[in-house]
């Protein structure tokens, strides 16, 4: 019941890309800056599992987003925002910052995040299309959510939302994300959506 609006938003999405041409494509992409400091959770989690801090790639193509793709994305983001409890760090370990994979179903943002993330790498979507992400939410509080570099944009795997979207359609205020190239490399991003809305009025 869940997924009854994912074939008729990728259909619209397909036609949406197909209408704004490859010129202005790039509108639905994040534009990342410089390197900047990796955050001290995926720091720790790193020393942990290695593993997850070590791929690397040398293609810079996003992953070319099909039906069976849509599809995966919703359905992990279902499952997993459905089957993992949401508590802090502080409830879990008894401390801030802690990244890692839910623990007996339990876990905060980044634990749904390195979820997910370990599922769809799982599912065959290269390490370099998933990209853990730090934003900032119209609260001010900062949250982590999982962005998937496909051939149709950026989109979002929220455990604060039901629906898979474009990063765009958030929102969050960017903040930085892993490197395309390398999963223990973080940018920062050049979030210009405030900017380009200030500019048309």
């Amino acid at each position: 019941m869940t997924t009854n609006w994912g074939a008729p938003l990728f259909a619209a999405l397909t036609l949406l890309i197909a209408s704004l041409g490859s010129a202005n494509a790039g509108g639905s992409y994040m534009q990342t800056g410089a390197r900047t400091t990796q955050p001290v959770g995926h720091y720790e989690f790193c020393q942990g599992q290695p593993q997850e801090c070590r791929q690397k790639t040398n293609r810079k193509s996003p992953v070319e987003l099909t039906r069976k793709l849509w599809a995966t994305l919703i359905a992990v983001n279902n499952d997993v925002n459905a089957s993992v409890l949401p508590r802090t760090d502080m409830e879990i370990w008894g401390r801030e910052e802690v990244w890692s994979y839910p623990v007996n179903g339990e876990g905060d943002c980044e634990d749904y995040v390195l979820e997910k993330r370990r599922r769809l790498m799982q599912a065959g979507v290269p390490a370099g299309n998933l990209l853990i992400t730090v934003v900032r939410q119209p609260n001010g509080e900062g949250h982590a959510v999982l962005t998937v570099h496909t051939s149709m944009g950026d989109f979002i795997l929220d455990n604060l939302e039901g629906k898979v979207l474009p990063w765009s359609d958030t929102d969050y205020t960017y903040l930085k994300r892993q490197s395309v190239q390398n999963s223990g490399v973080w940018m920062s991003i050049n979030d210009g959506r405030a900017d380009a809305v200030a500019s048309v009025r």
